[in-house]
């Protein structure tokens, strides 16, 4: 086993941690809390998401009340010797799994409209939760019976620090959005109106900023600026992709000396589009990482984002039951080439099917942001409907789901946990 830049507490809060103090903003002046040589590895290991804010019960107003400015906390960064900007730094992810010595479940949640939303809201409007029990990479939930598989594991935020210049190009962009919505709510495409609507960036706010191991004074005015960790962005960040798993090589852009580099927000699990927001199956977990630098490797392969390689750990579903959605609203409205409500359509498509089996709709929700659906741009050149399609593997399932499979597996599935607050 490589040896563990530092061991989380999941016992103790994000700021009382043993080893190293996590962090939850991007700022390139956050002192790094280990270092690796080139062809070195190291173990890194993080908290869930949310720091311990969601407990294993069949209660979910902890998932209402989750606090999110404090998300994400991160393991890192790490310094890798020879690392400059313009470099790409190559990080090849070994091995990963839960801290199944400290922490042996998952959660899945779906956020109310007044705690941050999600894909599917307006049809969701209430607070989830989600248990899952982690037995080595399988996974299985008394919340959502008759589901059980091998997860696609992977670390849903990895990265390197920005620069000052580029920590300034963000936060001058996504303020441009926010004034522009300000201003004109239906100018944003694809963004809901009304009375929940939810904001369409998330602007630097020193509440429940957590600087790691940066000096006090000097936290307090970095956190004045320091980028959330909520969108992915160029230097990578929080990306939800389930294929960046074991076995996958990364790329990440170098913007400032040594790289900075640093992961978490660990799933068990994730379909494409981690569709419930808090939707993967969260945990705290780790990861083996071997570091490795390709000097002026932005220019020299014309990549200024990353790119990676994708492992051949994981499932190896080959029967699919797969849905299809277009580019006109549940109301009737034709947008135009708008994949965004193709793959909205083609979700919902896939939750009024499972319900027919004896999920609700709630559970459906959850498994489709939980088992490694695969979600895809089908089609973006017919005016004026986009197709995208949502793939349901087969082999997740401890029953036939597939469509001749009704007449005999439709029953009574019980429910996710679900608060029953008014809106």
């Amino acid at each position: 086993m490589p040896e563990i830049a530092f061991e989380v507490d999941v016992d103790s809060p994000p700021s009382e941690q043993p080893d190293a103090k996590p962090f939850n903003r991007w700022h390139p002046d956050i002192p790094a809390v280990a270092e690796a040589d080139p062809g070195e590895t190291m173990r890194l290991e993080a908290l869930d998401w949310t720091g311990g804010q969601i407990s294993d019960d069949d209660n979910a107003n902890d998932v209402r009340d989750v606090d999110l400015s404090q998300v994400h906390y991160l393991a890192g960064p790490v310094h890798v010797n020879g690392a400059e900007p313009g470099d790409l730094l190559k990080v090849e992810f070994l091995d990963m799994g839960p801290l199944n010595d400290r922490s042996e479940f998952g959660f899945t949640g779906t956020f109310s409209q007044q705690n941050g939303g999600g894909f599917l809201t307006d049809h969701f409007p209430h607070a989830a939760k989600s248990i899952w029990d982690l037995e080595g990479y399988t996974v299985s939930s008394r919340h959502i019976p008759d589901v059980r598989y091998e997860g696609k594991i992977h670390p849903g935020l990895a990265g390197c620090a920005p620069s000052q210049e580029l920590l300034e190009e963000w936060n001058s962009r996504e303020q441009e959005l926010i004034d522009k919505h300000a201003e004109d709510p239906e100018s944003i495409p694809n963004h809901p109106t009304g009375e929940a609507e939810p904001g369409v960036a998330n602007p630097p706010t020193a509440e429940g900023a957590m600087m790691g191991e940066m000096d006090p004074d000097e936290a307090e005015k970095a956190a004045e600026e320091a980028a959330r960790t909520v969108p992915p962005r160029e230097h990578g960040g929080n990306h939800d992709i389930k294929d960046l798993s074991i076995g996958s090589t990364v790329y990440f852009p170098v913007y400032v000396e040594g790289g900075k580099f640093a992961l978490g927000d660990f799933h068990a699990s994730q379909g494409d589009g981690e569709i419930t927001f808090c939707g993967a199956i969260e945990m705290a977990g780790y990861a083996d990482v071997k570091f490795d630098v390709v000097k002026n490797g932005m220019e020299k392969h014309g990549v200024d984002h990353p790119i990676f390689e994708p492992g051949h750990r994981g499932p190896t579903f080959e029967d699919y039951v797969t849905f299809c959605g277009y580019s006109v609203t549940e109301d009737g409205e034709q947008k135009y080439i708008d994949s965004h409500t193709a793959y909205r359509r083609a979700s919902l498509q896939a939750i009024d099917y499972l319900k027919q089996f004896g999920y609700t709709g709630e559970q459906a929700y959850h498994i489709l942001g939980t088992v490694p659906v695969e979600g895809r741009q089908s089609g973006v050149v017919d005016i004026p409907n986009a197709c995208s399609t949502l793939a349901l593997p087969k082999g997740a399932f401890e029953f036939d789901i597939s469509p001749s499979g009704l007449d005999d597996n439709s029953a009574d599935r019980g429910n996710v946990v679900v608060t029953d607050d008014p809106l």
